[in-house]
C-alpha cells in the first residue's frame, strides 16, 4: 500500500515560488535602479536650473546697478546743460538791457556786444561738437561786420539774440545732419544724429560708427565703435530718425559712462 506524504508536493510549492520570485526581485531591483538614475538626473537638472537662476539674479543686480549709474551720469549731464541754457539766457538777457540803454548810442553799444559774441565764441569753441566750423563762421561774419561798421549796432544786437537763441534751440531737437569730424587724425564727411546737445552718434561713408565723447582733459572727441551690438544700435537710431520717429525707446551706447 502507498503511502501519501504532504511534504512532496509542499517542497515542489517552495520550489515552484522560489522560482517565480527570483525574477522579481532581478525586476524589482532593475526598477530601482533605474529609479536612481532618473532622481539623480532630475537633481542634476535642478541644480543645473539653479545655478542658472542665481546667475541670472547676478546679472539681473549688475544690470541694474549699471542702469542706476548711467541715470546718475544722465542726471548730471542734464544739470550741466540746464546750467549752460541758463548762462546763454543770462547773456540774451545783458543784450536785451545793453540794447535799451544805448539806444541812442551805437559806438557805447559796440564794446558791449563784441565782448559777449567773444564769450559766446568761447562757449561754441569748448562745446558741444555740432557743426562747430558753421557756427564759429556766424559769430566771426558778425563780429567782422561790427567792427567794419557794416551793420548798425542795434541790428547787430538782433543778430546775435538769433544766433543764440538757435544755440538754445539746439539743446531741444533731435536729428540727423551731416557735417566733417576729425575721427583717428583725419578729417571725415559723416552723417551725425543730433539728441540734444547731450548725445551725438556718427556714421562714415566706409561703414565706420561711433560717437562724440567727451572728457575733462581733451574736451570732445569723435571715437568708433567696435562692438558689434554697439554699431547695429546705432544704425537702428539713424533708421528711426530717417522715418520721422523722434520718439521711442531706444538701447544706445552710453558716451557719458568713463
Amino acid at each position: 500500500m502507498l503511502k501519501y506524504s504532504w511534504k512532496a508536493p509542499f517542497l515542489l510549492f517552495v520550489l515552484s515560488m522560489s522560482i517565480w520570485l527570483a525574477p522579481m526581485a532581478v525586476v524589482d531591483a532593475a526598477n530601482l535602479g533605474n529609479l536612481a538614475k532618473s532622481l539623480a538626473k532630475i537633481r542634476g537638472e535642478v541644480e543645473s536650473l539653479q545655478t542658472e537662476l542665481d546667475l541670472e539674479k547676478e546679472k539681473h543686480a549688475s544690470r541694474i546697478t549699471s542702469l542706476s549709474s548711467q541715470l546718475a551720469d544722465l542726471s548730471v549731464e542734464e544739470r550741466r546743460q540746464k546750467t549752460a541754457i541758463e548762462k546763454l539766457e543770462h547773456t540774451l538777457a545783458k543784450l536785451s538791457e545793453a540794447s535799451s540803454q544805448a539806444e541812442h548810442s551805437g559806438e557805447q553799444l559796440k564794446p558791449v556786444l563784441l565782448k559777449v559774441l567773444a564769450s559766446y565764441k568761447q562757449y561754441v569753441l569748448t562745446g558741444f561738437p555740432f557743426k562747430v566750423d558753421d557756427r564759429i563762421q556766424a559769430i566771426e561774419s558778425l563780429v567782422n561786420n561790427i567792427e567794419n561798421q557794416l551793420v548798425d549796432p542795434n541790428k547787430a544786437v538782433n543778430q546775435a539774440w538769433a544766433l543764440i537763441e538757435d544755440e538754445i534751440r539746439l539743446s531741444k531737437e533731435n536729428g540727423l545732419y551731416q557735417q566733417t569730424i576729425s575721427l583717428d587724425g583725419e578729417k571725415v564727411l559723416a552723417d551725425v544724429a543730433k539728441l540734444g546737445t547731450v548725445f551725438l552718434f556718427f556714421q562714415t561713408r566706409d561703414n565706420r560708427a561711433g560717437v562724440a565723447r567727451q572728457s575733462d582733459e581733451h574736451g570732445w572727441k569723435f571715437e568708433a565703435i567696435n562692438a558689434t551690438g554697439d554699431i547695429e544700435r546705432i544704425a537702428k537710431l539713424f533708421d528711426a530718425l530717417k522715418k520721422q520717429i523722434r520718439q521711442g525707446y531706444f538701447e544706445l551706447p552710453n558716451p557719458l559712462r568713463k
